[in-house]
């Protein structure tokens, strides 16, 4: 059994701020390695509840590398392996994120969720956040706030617990077994449909050409006006058939 679990901590609202990375690099079904890097996001700005989840603040990164700087050490235990986070779409994304930021060539792998793992594999519980999984798991890793390296390892425990579950030798073995498929990075890109845009219509401003207006609105008289025309026809004919019926 060997995957990599990550954990991204990020230091606002944009997704590539990340301040902080951990992982937890399983093999033979055991923990062998975790780290963490604290690292300088690209614009040195701490939301509070950022903050309020993670305690991390400007001047703990202020002198840390930035993630570009620490890229072709992270890259190594990435890269074509089995990637595993909680609430994987977050991450995935801010690792997607970052690599764009720095315009960084994106590495090839494939990787799963444990919380969608955990709902699979343990159906009753109130609910799947890291903090309830760890006590219930008895996994006993200190969770009482978000620090990248302490989550990498809760989550890499979740993905241990859930193939013992099932007998499971590996990751993918237990992805069979509870028919919950991989998905693989970077994805291929996908062709968005063309939406619809009115004519006249830009953003959430009216923008009108008096022109094409002018147009329009006379192909709609021509149009009114064929219609008024057949109509009058019509009534004209009925009525001198009626005249004719009757003389």
């Amino acid at each position: 059994m060997e995957f990599v679990a990550i954990d991204f901590e990020t230091a606002n609202e944009k997704r590539h701020s990340v301040c902080s990375m951990g992982l937890a690099v399983v093999e033979n079904g055991e923990i062998i390695k975790s780290k963490q890097w604290f690292i300088k996001p690209p614009e040195l700005y701490f939301n509070k509840i950022n903050i309020s989840k993670h305690g991390i603040k400007e001047n703990d990164v202020r002198d840390k590398p930035e993630f570009y700087q620490l890229w072709p050490e992270i890259k190594k235990y990435l890269e074509n392996k089995i990637i595993l986070a909680h609430n994987a779409s977050f991450d995935i994304y801010v690792l997607r994120d970052i690599l764009d930021y720095y315009k960084i060539e994106h590495p090839e792998l494939c990787y799963f969720c444990t919380a969608q793992i955990a709902k699979i594999v343990w159906p009753s519980l109130p609910d799947y956040k890291l903090k309830t999984l760890n006590s219930y798991l008895k996994i006993d890793i200190d969770s009482k706030r978000h620090e990248a390296k302490s989550d990498a390892n809760i989550c890499a425990k979740i993905a241990i617990m859930a193939c013992k579950e099932f007998n499971a030798k590996s990751i993918n073995e237990l992805s069979k077994i509870i028919k919950l498929h991989s998905k693989n990075f970077p994805e291929k890109q996908r062709i968005k449909p063309k939406r619809y845009i009115p004519k006249y219509k830009v953003g959430y401003e009216i923008k009108i050409n008096i022109d094409d207006l002018v147009k329009d609105q006379a192909k709609k008289s021509k149009k009114g006006c064929f219609t008024i025309f057949i109509l009058t026809m019509v009534i004209i004919i009925s009525v001198i058939m009626l005249i004719l019926h009757y003389s």
